[in-house]
């Protein structure tokens, strides 16, 4: 950004020269250019911008070039590299900058802007998250208006206006900023003479400084100065400052700093589904309200940030099926599973006071009853609904909620109503309602309708779901804890918004995850992938849609398999398993390349190769009842499936039939899983829409249908399968990238992070850095191909570490089910030839959680279940029982609870002590405390530290017979 109009004087009508200055490098091929909102700089038509020229200086490269224009223009630009035929290959993030010449300015005088290239990271700090919740105080500061120095400028000759500028989000209270440096106007290095910058807002400081020609070159760096004297300067190597004497003396230099460079700010955080937590309060599930609670333990602890996983409303099958939180009825609808019932009127009767507390204690059980639960809670708020129903759909708040959120709203209490009447969330079943049109819905929720009470009561369960929410996440707001949020990937196939905007699903498709470290046959997730050329057709409003309406909630949230907007795992609608998949967008091998190549028999290696001995050999002494029931003959002993039983889901239906009439010799899930191998052992999968394109099977090498070969096809198809997923998407899936990437983020001011697991392009990484997207490192899925176990001391900054997540077994879990792996990790991470403890005892659990706490991540979050293995009295409960999700069971039913309630947390001083320990030792902040001393007075302990400490040096801990049950003389450094 260039000035802000900090000066005054005269208009003149004469020309103005204006220079742009900005350090960057580039790759062969590459230019930088400078584009903008008015003519002279192609009016946001970048091929018609300024394109810039390099010079080296120094160990930089300084683009640069000029414009003459009118002394009162005004304008706003952004810098792009582009290729050599002006096309973008990269642009800046964050806000456009503003230039606004000074007032006063004489024709033939020269202005030079010296800025800095805007990437992704640069706009954490504007993010809510940061500018709500962390650094709330330093965004609260008075805009200081500075005097201009016009004047002074008239009287002399040789004199540059030098306007500095530096962006520092995080100033404590009765702290300012200040720029020292080499000149006496900078204070040469003191602090007390340097030149205080003015706060203009945003987090900006600024102020204008009058040098003299001989002052330059100028070396400065800009500090805090705080009361006491206390200061910090920032880190790095002095900046500079010079001109070329060779060139007009330019009359106004604006510097455009960037942030001030101080030790990366990094917090910690806990991670906890929220149907998980467990109070003394909740019926059967954790609810809404719970969150305040979470936070006061989470504040407690140290912890800057609480992590859920998604809390829309999944109700499409009407029982546990629904439990999978990832599959949305609808993407904007809260789920009222985690509705307070109590909470709904201040005005209960005792008949219903009783039977809340009822059910309280008869759904307190291990797990969550997903079924029991949403009945009862549903029951109960009909109940309060027909005592409360005209007093709240009657409030100004109601009105207002209703007004902001109808254009969803109304669909989805249409769509509630005519799956419980059609008894089926496939609106495909509905007849003249299949086809959704705002007329029929309109109709549907009309006050003269017979059903408008139940229309009523969607809208009054979601308003109370939105005010208890909302309750909870201002509150944790002034505590100084992120609530961050989950953005599914997919959204159900039977679902209001495919009813509503059919268009931007592809419905006879399925997404899903090729093989990884969570599923080694591959995920299919069901739902139907994204059309995203239909999408970007209104700038992808309905995802935009969507990130508002989490903005509402949360400062933060993580990107459901953020490799989905890179590419997306497709499948055909009849398929069951992950395997047989295409990736979209995707470069296919085409028939005219593969003949090229010598490989030609197309059938061959597209339809299941079933030889005769290889029905015999999986399916024994029953292997003719098989080929009778699902087979064809087809040529030289080998077989094809019948039309009836050709894919997955055929497969499974013609098998319940003839297990209904018990003609199975075998169990019906291994012969399922027998002849599903069968179908899946192809070398290449035909295009269903071009038949003259092909994909690769996954895992090719893996079946026999390769093995057959002859050697020339073998080398072929190797190679060719290794170019598809590993080379030749790279520059198409960057660009899919982004084109749908940005407009999330700039949807909303949350902080974004993406879930970075799994078979990963190496365009992934880079596009997330220049976005600004903040990845996810679990030591025990390391993104490095020679590593068993990530080393978080040397993830990025730009990442999020933690030891576990919901999709694997926890930390407890994970150490106790491999002896062997055990034994590797002891020796390779904690550095020991010692028998490692069978159990996960609290000195493991310390050792692996401070690994992560003192990594440089910007974010430590680790579930609470790793947490509360740091006390042998919390680890009772079977490790097994705390694994959230298996994701090679896509029937597994999501109940897991805590078995010790928030409260009983909040009392244990000794765990608490033991996290904070474990924080305030790594050097991550910490939120602000409120304790009350002796007298009753409350005073607040701010913890916000920010410092990322100096290595300690390796400290080294004896752990002889606690941790290996055996007493050893020797110390472990770790």
């Amino acid at each position: 950004m260039a000035n802000l109009g900090l000066f005054s004087g005269t208009k003149t009508a004469k020309s103005v020269n204006v220079s742009f200055r900005l350090p960057y490098y580039t790759q062969w091929g590459q230019s930088l250019l400078v584009c903008g909102s008015e003519p002279v700089l192609g009016s946001w038509d970048v091929k018609k911008g300024l394109l810039l020229s390099p010079v080296h200086q120094g160990e930089e490269l300084i683009w640069s070039g000029s414009i003459s224009v009118p002394s009162e223009f005004s304008g706003e630009y952004s810098y792009y590299v582009v290729d050599d035929k002006k096309s973008v290959l990269r642009w800046e993030m964050g806000k456009k900058r503003k230039l606004v010449l000074p007032k006063g300015i004489n024709g033939g005088e020269h202005v030079e802007l010296h800025d800095l290239w805007q990437a992704g990271g640069d706009a954490i700090p504007f993010r809510s998250a940061f500018k709500d919740v962390i650094f709330r105080r330093s965004w609260g500061l008075n805009i200081e208006r500075p005097l201009g120095i016009q004047n002074k400028l008239d009287k002399e000759v040789d004199a540059v206006v030098v306007h500095f500028k530096i962006c520092c989000p995080n100033v404590e209270e009765e702290t300012s900023v200040y720029v020292i440096g080499s000149t006496a106007k900078l204070g040469q290095w003191k602090v007390q003479d340097g030149l205080k910058l003015n706060y203009a807002g945003d987090s900006v400081w600024q102020a204008d400084a009058l040098m003299q020609k001989g002052d330059f070159p100028i070396k400065y760096k800009y500090c805090k100065y705080g009361k006491g004297g206390n200061f910090s300067l920032e880190t790095g190597a002095h900046r500079d400052l010079s001109i070329d004497s060779s060139k007009v003396l330019p009359r106004y230099i604006f510097l455009s700093d960037g942030m001030m460079r101080e030790m990366p700010w990094r917090g910690a955080g806990v991670a906890l589904p929220m149907f998980s937590v467990r109070s003394e309060a909740d019926l059967g599930v954790g609810e809404f309200l719970d969150l305040k609670l979470l936070v006061d333990w989470a504040v407690l602890s140290g912890f800057h940030l609480v992590q859920l996983l998604p809390i829309n409303d999944t109700s499409v099958h009407g029982m546990w099926w629904d439990s999978y939180p990832y599959s949305s009825l609808s993407v904007f609808a809260l789920h009222p599973l985690y509705l307070r019932v109590e909470a709904l009127s201040e005005n209960l009767p005792e008949t219903i006071k009783k039977e809340i507390q009822e059910a309280r204690e008869q759904l307190d059980g291990k797990d969550v009853d997903y079924e029991a639960t949403l009945a009862t809670k549903l029951s109960i708020a009909k109940k309060v609904f027909v005592q409360e129903k005209d007093l709240i759909l009657n409030s100004r708040s109601f009105q207002k909620y209703f007004s902001e959120n109808e254009q969803w709203l109304k669909p989805y209490a249409a769509f509630c109503f005519l799956r419980d009447f059609f008894e089926t969330s496939d609106h495909s079943q509905w007849g003249r309602f299949s086809c959704f049109t705002e007329k029929k819905v309109e109709k549907l929720v009309s006050k003269d309708s017979l059903h408008h009470d139940i229309i009523r009561f969607h809208y009054y369960i979601q308003f109370h779901l939105h005010t208890q929410l909302t309750e909870a996440a201002e509150y944790a707001r002034k505590k100084g804890v992120i609530l961050k949020g989950d953005l599914p990937i997919g959204v159900d196939r039977n679902s209001v918004d495919t009813w509503v905007y059919p268009n931007l699903f592809r419905m006879n498709t399925s997404t899903g995850a090729p093989p990884d470290y969570f599923d080694k046959n591959g995920q299919n997730w069901g739902f139907p992938t994204y059309n995203w050329e239909e999408m970007s057709k209104d700038n992808y409003a309905w995802w935009r849609a969507r990130l508002t309406q989490m903005a509402k909630y949360f400062t933060a949230y993580r990107i459901d398999h953020i490799l989905g907007f890179f590419r997306i795992w497709e499948l055909p609608e009849h398929a069951m398993t992950g395997l047989i998949g295409k990736f979209r967008p995707s470069i296919p091998l085409s028939k005219e390349e593969l003949e090229r190549e010598g490989i030609w028999d197309f059938d061959r290696l597209s339809l299941p190769y079933i030889r005769q001995e290889f029905v015999q050999e999986r399916f024994g002494a029953s292997w003719t009842f098989i080929v009778s029931n699902f087979l064809n003959y087809y040529q030289k002993g080998r077989y094809v499936f019948k039309e009836d039983c050709d894919t997955e889901k055929k497969i499974a239906s013609k098998l319940k039939m003839l297990a209904e009439k018990s003609m199975l010799l075998e169990s019906e899930d291994k012969i399922r899983r027998d002849l599903f191998d069968l179908l899946k052992n192809i070398v290449l999968i035909r295009d269903p829409e071009d038949e003259s394109k092909f994909y690769p099977r996954f895992n090719l090498e893996d079946t026999s249908s390769f093995q057959d070969l002859d050697d020339h096809s073998k080398n072929v198809l190797k190679r060719l399968y290794y170019d598809y997923y590993f080379h030749r998407q790279e520059n198409l899936w960057r660009q899919n990238a982004l084109k749908t990437l940005p407009a999330l983020l700039d949807s909303s001011d949350m902080l974004a992070c993406g879930e970075d697991l799994g078979l990963i392009p190496a365009c992934v990484h880079p596009v997330m850095q220049e976005l600004g997207l903040i990845g996810l490192r679990i030591q025990r899925m390391p993104s490095e191909p020679d590593l068993e176990f990530g080393i978080p001391s040397q993830y990025n900054y730009m990442t999020v570490c933690a030891p576990s997540c919901h999709d694997c077994s926890t930390l407890r879990a994970w150490w106790e089910e491999d002896e062997e792996r055990r034994c590797r990790y002891f020796k390779s991470v904690v550095g020991s030839d010692g028998i490692p403890p069978s159990r996960c005892v609290p000195e493991i659990a310390h050792f692996v959680l401070r690994q992560h706490v003192e990594a440089p991540s910007m974010w430590a979050i680790f579930p609470l279940q790793d947490l509360l293995a740091l006390k042998e009295e919390y680890t009772t409960r079977p490790a097994a029982e705390e694994t959230i999700n298996d994701p090679t069971n896509p029937k597994h039913y999501w109940r897991y609870r805590v078995h010790v309630t928030l409260e009983s947390l909040m009392n244990d001083k000794e765990l608490i002590s033991s996290i904070k320990g474990l924080v305030r030792g790594s050097g991550r902040s910490q939120p602000s405390v409120e304790e009350t001393d002796e007298q009753g007075n409350q005073e607040t302990i701010v913890m916000i530290t920010g410092k990322h400490q100096a290595a300690k040096g390796q400290e080294k801990i004896s752990f002889e017979k606690q941790l290996t049950g055996v007493p050893r003389p020797e110390t472990y450094v770790l």
